[in-house]
């Protein structure tokens, strides 16, 4: 390439950033749930910080619907340009598609920007459940079985928790009957008041506080071993019934996959840095999410594209159909 085709190479590139930077346009940073909530706690956090590093002004838009996809579609409906970021993990952009026939959002139409953080799962049971381990829930789940079959919530069908219950009913030999709710409010509400048995649940800082209430118990954790925010609780793998029965969910931000390539770079460069402010970890310490390892825009892509593979490996694995 000559001198001139590299100068004028050069130059879109960085029009197509200085354009970016200096239109004036407000980020969004979409939400797929309601505020209140901890996706909108950590996207408040996260919002003015990454405004400082993109030189935006960035705003946090609540669109809850539908398992998560509705904030899904609305970024794909929006030009690929970088200006409407999801907030999300893949109970809203790959599992949707394998449980709903109606969802139309192709898993693929996404890529990852930069990863926010690791959520570690917990199993909690309603608080006069007769089982305070692992195991001993296990037992139960397997007796109750013959005559009445424990419950467990999730946030909708097709939901990784979801996923998690089936394969808990797959692995335990126990039949077990899905309850799914709108919500993880209703939910826990539900839990509270001894009308469901069970949820596997990315951890909450509001569960140590439902459980010293009384309105419900955390047995343990699906990790493989005991993290230090949650090193009170004893993990799968301390006990015998569900050894190597080891989750977590990560959640990241997402653009169109056709954004242009210069943007995602510059979007992954000011998220790195924001996530790395002391505001940011002080939030992300709050609701008790793990640290990720920071991504490349390109690694993004390999890490997201591997992850598609795995949870539908997942879904086939229980039989899960659209319905």
């Amino acid at each position: 390439m000559n001198l001139k085709n590299c100068l004028t190479a050069l130059g879109a590139v960085l029009l197509s950033t200085a354009a970016l930077a200096q239109s004036g346009k407000t980020v969004s940073l979409v939400i797929p749930y309601p505020a209140g909530g901890l996706a909108d706690v950590i996207a408040r956090g996260v919002a003015p910080v990454l405004s400082k590093h993109l030189n935006q002004t960035v705003v946090v838009d609540n669109v809850a619907g539908v398992s998560g996809t509705l904030a899904a579609q609305k970024v794909l409906n929006a030009p690929a340009d970088g200006m409407f970021i999801l907030q999300g993990s893949p109970n809203e952009v790959i599992l949707p598609p394998l449980a709903m026939s109606a969802v139309r959002l192709r898993s693929e139409d996404f890529r990852v920007v930069q990863l926010i953080g690791i959520a570690p799962m917990v199993l909690v049971v309603r608080h006069d459940l007769p089982a305070n381990t692992i195991d001993e829930f296990v037992a139960l789940a397997r007796s109750s079985a013959r005559t009445k079959p424990l419950t467990y919530g999730s946030t909708g069908i097709g939901s990784f928790y979801h996923l998690l219950g089936e394969q808990l009913s797959k692995v335990t030999g126990a039949e077990m009957l899905h309850v799914p709710y709108k919500g993880g409010a209703p939910l826990l509400q539900d839990m509270g008041g001894g009308q469901l048995d069970f949820a596997l649940l990315p951890f909450a800082q509001q569960y140590v506080a439902l459980a010293q209430q009384k309105r419900m118990k955390i047995l343990g954790t699906l990790a493989e071993t005991r993290p230090e925010s949650l090193k009170q609780y004893p993990t799968v793998n301390e006990g015998t019934a569900l050894k190597n029965f080891s989750f977590d969910i990560w959640t990241s931000y997402m653009v169109r996959r056709d954004t242009p390539e210069e943007v995602v770079v510059r979007l992954n460069r000011a998220l790195t840095e924001a996530l790395a402010e002391p505001s940011v970890k002080t939030v992300l310490d709050a609701q008790s999410l793990l640290p990720a390892k920071q991504v490349t825009a390109v690694e993004g892509v390999r890490m997201y594209d591997a992850e598609i593979k795995r949870f539908r490996e997942l879904a086939r694995n229980i039989n899960l159909k659209p319905q």
